[in-house]
């Protein structure tokens, strides 16, 4: 990271701390199924995980949102299951069906977890950030991620995604001690590779926490918060510069509040967020990034148009990062997206 990168990157100014109109723009899961070039790659890779453990292919799709739509942020191409991936655990990805674990639901499962990440699963991801960060323009800042520790327990316990993280729950409240333990494993797990990222040039890692919304606020916590804070902790140790973005999805406004405190730089609004309200309790302590809703997107027109411009009245004068509620959906309409950018850089 370069002082000239930080001065002339508009998303890393907001996250130092610098207001801006039109404030920086990027989307979640850019790189994606939307774009044709992207399902042509795929096509090249045969399978998800051949794609996101082939450094040149990872790398161009992570490229091709930047050369069609010119966003202030590239996110690297991979997954949030590259962790337990790396620490030994079975994984597959279904055609129509999404991943397939094998479960971690005892004692035995939490010791067989490696003690270091395979560097067959990672070295790939930092091959990539690196081409990638090589080939940006200087202006354009570049993403790191990981899951948080909780939502990926949630696959790694049930050994796929389930409608309300019930087998997570469950272990958590059966056996605390087993859960803490995996929690553990993940949070160190978590902090190196993070860590690896960054010093293969990511400028901000993002942690995405996609089930945090499941749990009563004592076991959000536990869950999210403490393992939040401890990852925050351990990765600005070694890298104190770098910036950290959470994204909770679905949390309430209380537990946002208490995400704020954990050394995090921004926090990301999923569509259902109270954005006035957010503003109040959160602007002075983090950025703020979102939240327009997928479905608008998809939807175009008026739809689309107004709330744009009901977001940007909402953050005026606030530290924000445009961004959607949760990821783009694989049927978002290219001229939709092309719209999008427009109006948020439309002078006001």
């Amino acid at each position: 990271m370069t002082a000239a990168l930080e001065t002339r990157s508009p998303f890393l100014r907001v996250l130092d701390g610098t207001p801006l109109d039109p404030p920086p723009l990027w989307m979640m899961r850019q790189a994606g199924r939307y774009l044709p070039e992207y399902r042509a790659v795929r096509a090249e890779a045969g399978d998800f995980l051949t794609l996101c453990y082939t450094p040149k292919l990872a790398a161009e799709v992570t490229l091709q949102p930047i050369r069609r739509y010119g966003f202030d942020a590239a996110i690297i191409f991979s997954d949030i299951l590259v962790v337990p991936h790396a620490l030994g655990v079975g994984l597959t990805f279904e055609a129509g069906e999404g991943p397939r674990l094998t479960p971690v639901t005892d004692q035995a499962g939490v010791a067989a977890l490696s003690d270091r990440l395979d560097p067959d699963k990672v070295d790939p991801v930092y091959e990539a950030i690196a081409s990638v960060r090589a080939t940006l323009p200087a202006e354009v800042a570049l993403i790191g991620f990981c899951g948080a520790p909780w939502t990926v327990a949630t696959y790694m316990v049930a050994g796929h995604g389930t409608d309300d993280q019930a087998p997570a729950r469950m272990l958590a409240l059966r056996d605390e001690a087993l859960f803490q333990s995996l929690i553990d494993r993940l949070v160190e797990a978590s902090i190196v590779h993070l860590a690896g990222q960054v010093a293969a040039g990511a400028d901000v890692v993002q942690i995405f926490d996609t089930w945090a919304g499941v749990l009563d606020p004592s076991s959000f916590e536990r869950w999210c918060a403490e393992p939040l804070r401890r990852i925050v902790a351990g990765l600005k140790a070694l890298h104190p510069h770098v910036r950290v973005i959470a994204f909770p999805k679905g949390a309430t406004l209380e537990a946002l509040e208490r995400l704020a405190d954990t050394g995090i730089n921004a926090i990301g609004l999923d569509w259902s967020a109270d954005r006035q309200a957010a503003r109040r309790r959160l602007s002075g302590r983090v950025a703020l990034q979102g939240n327009l809703d997928p479905l608008r997107l998809i939807a175009g027109g008026a739809a689309l148009e107004d709330e744009v411009a009901r977001i940007r009245d909402d953050f005026s004068g606030a530290r924000h990062i445009f961004n959607l509620g949760h990821g783009i959906r694989p049927e978002t309409p290219l001229d939709h997206v092309e719209k999008l950018v427009e109006a948020v850089r439309r002078a006001r």
